[in-house]
């Protein structure tokens, strides 16, 4: 199992004894010190904040749906279930900008 970015997995986030939908933010890396992945959790929540990004309709995902950079999470490879599909390159790019918004990794000039 190697899991990268934009790819969307079912994942055991320990909630409800059931698996959820997250996004792969981890960079590409072959060789890691450790055997987690960074991921941001699919939701059909959409709060329309800075923090989410709507989600195209995507046949893995069954409605509309928004990726919450605010639950910016890791977990151990282990827990993640099966691949669903991957995300346009468009989208990571703003899943991106979202996560910069989150964590006020913006230059400050």
């Amino acid at each position: 199992m190697n899991p990268q970015p934009v790819e969307v997995w079912l994942a055991d986030l320990g909630l409800a004894a059931k698996t959820r939908p997250v996004v792969i933010v981890s960079r590409h890396d072959p060789d890691p010190p450790r055997a987690l992945i960074l991921y941001v959790p699919v939701t059909t929540q959409n709060r329309q904040s800075l923090y989410e990004v709507p989600l195209p309709q995507l046949r893995f995902l069954g409605r509309g749906s928004v990726a919450n950079g605010q639950g910016l999470g890791s977990l151990p490879r282990a827990r993640l279930d099966r691949r669903l599909g991957k995300l346009p390159p468009v989208v990571m790019d703003q899943i991106k900008r979202a996560l910069v918004f989150a964590l006020d990794l913006e230059a400050k000039a």
